[in-house]
């Protein structure tokens, strides 16, 4: 192989940023720094006009979610998403092994840091009410996941939503924010150090890059936590009591300088320090647990068998499909939305006595006499929210790739009347209230297994969308993609 081939088949792309625009957005700073130099040219222009662009060979793309997804994927040969070779595998590790559908679960996590980035686009045309709701929903997310999709170490996605947040509030507003909802909280803290490490390795290749250093809002201030402490669930009061004292002893320890200095101090172990039990007390809670372990044995031997779930609370119901209210709709009226690059409000007919306003970021994707009198599927079970400070009260469906380039509207068949509801066959009810659907995160739970078929009709765990007209499809027929 000659010098000529391996340079004919590298993956040379440059990347066109307006200084404006660098200096705007530090997550797009960071990405163009870190980027390989032998793939990636960035030229910063000082024109106000020139706008954003990627061009790898004869493709160029202006829209900034996808330009940043190709810089750390396969656009690039996953330069950016491969251990050794990048600081942060900033797409999960998953861009690789979801092209050609080669893993369901990393293109579904592929499809999810899209989805998430395009909700921090709306945080950013949104306001600080928007964000104060979003720390409370991503609360109960985080109870049983570390970032927003499946992954080691926060992602693109995560940064993303990070820094849409701090550039609402940031620093002692975003403290109260986050007030106790701990689960939120480790998720800023852990973002927040890992923009920190970016920021460092950005720094060293500016020597070379030339590209300015972005500016990060002030996030968390990291809160001290002792090492979690295991109970079995039998301990006396005392024995939980010590424990508490001993981590809030250790939580409010003086710093590390003055540790074990003046008359005062104790030794590690000794009685009243913060450091364990006495002899004494780890007796007396052994005994009382051998006593109730006693207790609990001969209890149990005299008793018959309880039936199942005798006299207990009944589990609750599994949240289906059924829990959102999708309406055939028509967009009436569409205009580009005076302060958003991103964003239309649109006027949509979903059979009620006036049409609701409704924004989407759909301006990258359909020009606006394309939005005119088009038959739309309507998500109507949501709050009202503002959008760049338009009132938006619901979500026009749409189907989308995984790298969110390609997007089309998920559509009713032919004669559908407005207004109608999409039922899912096999998944009946009446639909939740939207309080209901914003408080217990429905929407969000339900989302990833909204998507549409190999013959591109709208499907829930692969029961298909129906009216009385017959299926609904992505406009186009976009086969396996998310619906959103």
């Amino acid at each position: 192989m000659t010098g000529a081939d391996v340079s004919s088949r590298s993956a040379l792309a440059t990347l066109t940023v307006p200084a404006a625009t660098l200096s705007n957005d530090p997550l797009l700073a960071l990405i163009a720094a870190i980027s390989p130099p032998y793939q990636t040219k960035v030229t910063i222009s000082k024109k106000k006009n020139d706008p954003l662009s990627l061009t790898i060979g004869p493709d160029t793309l202006t829209h900034r979610n996808a330009i940043l997804r190709t810089l750390c994927g396969g656009g690039l040969h996953n330069a950016l998403d491969s251990q050794g070779s990048s600081p942060l595998l900033f797409l999960g590790g998953h861009s690789a092994s979801s092209f050609a559908g080669a893993s369901p679960v990393s293109a579904l996590a592929m499809a999810g840091i899209s989805s998430w980035m395009s909700v921090a686009s709306s945080i950013r045309e949104g306001g600080p009410d928007d964000v104060s709701t979003l720390i409370g929903q991503l609360n109960g997310y985080f109870s049983t996941r570390s970032f927003v999709v499946p992954s080691a170490a926060p992602t693109l996605a995560d940064l993303d939503l990070y820094l849409a947040i701090l550039s609402k509030v940031s620093g002692d507003e975003l403290e109260s924010m986050a007030g106790g909802y701990a689960n939120t909280r480790r998720w800023l803290e852990q973002c927040g150090a890992t923009l920190d490490e970016l920021t460092v390795v950005a720094a060293k290749n500016a020597e070379y890059s030339k590209i300015p250093a972005a500016t990060i809002p002030k996030g968390l201030s990291p809160k001290p936590r002792p090492l979690p402490m295991f109970f079995y669930g039998d301990e006396d009061e005392s024995v939980v009591a010590a424990a508490a004292s001993a981590v809030a002893s250790a939580t409010n320890a003086a710093p590390a300088g003055n540790k074990g200095k003046g008359a005062g101090a104790k030794p590690a172990g000794a009685p009243g320090a913060g450091g364990g039990l006495t002899d004494e007390q780890k007796k007396e809670a052994a005994d009382k647990r051998a006593k109730k372990a006693a207790e609990k044995a001969a209890k149990k031997k005299d008793q018959p068998k309880a039936k199942a779930n005798k006299g207990g609370n009944t589990p609750p119901a599994e949240v289906t499909i059924s829990a959102l209210d999708i309406r055939v709709g028509k967009i009436v009226k569409a205009w580009a939305h005076e302060s958003s690059e991103k964003l239309y409000c649109e006027e949509v007919d979903v059979g009620e006595e006036a049409p609701r306003k409704i924004a989407s970021g759909l301006r990258a994707f359909y020009k606006e006499d394309e939005m005119q009198n088009r038959d739309v599927l309507v998500l109507c079970n949501l709050k009202e929210a503002k959008m760049g400070g338009y009132p938006s009260h619901g979500m026009v469906l749409c189907a989308c790739n995984a790298d969110h380039t390609s997007v089309e509207f998920a559509v009713p068949p032919a004669g559908a009347k407005i207004g109608e509801r999409v039922t899912f066959e096999g998944f009946e009810g009446d639909p939740e209230p939207a309080n209901k659907v914003s408080k217990k995160k429905i929407f969000i739970k339900l989302a990833p297994d909204l998507k549409t078929d190999e013959n591109g009709e709208v499907v829930w765990k692969g029961a298909k969308g129906v009216t009385s007209a017959g299926v609904c499809k992505a406009v186009n027929g976009m086969a396996n993609a998310q619906v959103s």
